[in-house]
């Protein structure tokens, strides 16, 4: 008995009207969806049932026996569409003696040594892939070579700015980018001593005074 072929790579498409395979290349995924094969016990059940919506009784009964028939019929009226969407297939794709594995010939074929691309890489390819890898290893090599941040005062006490108003961080300016109000916060001062309170103070830490009073 000749080995079943194509058990992993492949999603079944069929319904009620007969018979469809997609078939999948095991590297990179691109696939062939096989012809459309009619089931001619489905189309008859399919006609029974649309004749018996219209007169009904017998024919609807006739309806259902034939999805009974179908049922019954289906394992081999299956493996036969399957097996000729296999044969159908085959012809998409390249076998790898080497691991099993069925490719497309267009991208995951290695011609010239008669194997797929995991098994046999095509070496050009590699060598543009090395390239590429080892141009980025280099360019961040040089980045590190050169200060990147030169002009940045690390000594400088920094703080992250936000609007008063409505606490949207801000990168600087006068007014908030998001809701156009002045950053700076106008100065409040006891009206009892004059001394400047802070944002959070709710008395003068100079006399007492409640803020606002």
């Amino acid at each position: 008995m000749a080995l079943i072929q194509f058990t992993r790579n492949y999603a079944d498409r069929s319904n009620d009207s007969g018979f469809q395979f997609e078939f999948q290349c095991d590297k990179c995924g691109n696939g062939h969806m096989s012809r459309f094969i009619t089931s001619t016990i489905g189309m008859a059940a399919g006609f029974l049932k649309a004749a018996g919506s219209f007169f009904g009784g017998a024919l609807s009964r006739a309806a259902y026996a034939g999805d009974h028939v179908k049922d019954a019929l289906r394992g081999s009226a299956w493996d036969d569409a399957y097996n000729e969407a296999v044969q159908e297939a085959k012809q998409h794709f390249k076998h790898c003696t080497r691991c099993g594995h069925w490719v497309c010939p267009e991208a995951c074929w290695n011609e010239a040594r008669g194997l797929c691309e995991d098994c046999a890489p095509d070496m050009h390819e590699e060598a543009a892939h090395i390239q590429s890898k080892v141009a980025v290893e280099q360019a961040w090599d040089k980045a590190r070579q050169v200060d990147q941040v030169e002009s940045l005062d690390m000594k400088a006490q920094r703080s992250v700015a936000a609007c008063p108003h409505c606490k949207a961080r801000s990168s600087g300016g006068k007014f908030c980018a998001e809701c156009g109000k002045p950053l700076a916060a106008a100065k409040v001062h006891c009206t009892q001593c004059g001394t400047e309170l802070s944002a959070k103070a709710r008395f003068c830490a100079e006399c007492g005074t409640p803020r606002g009073s």
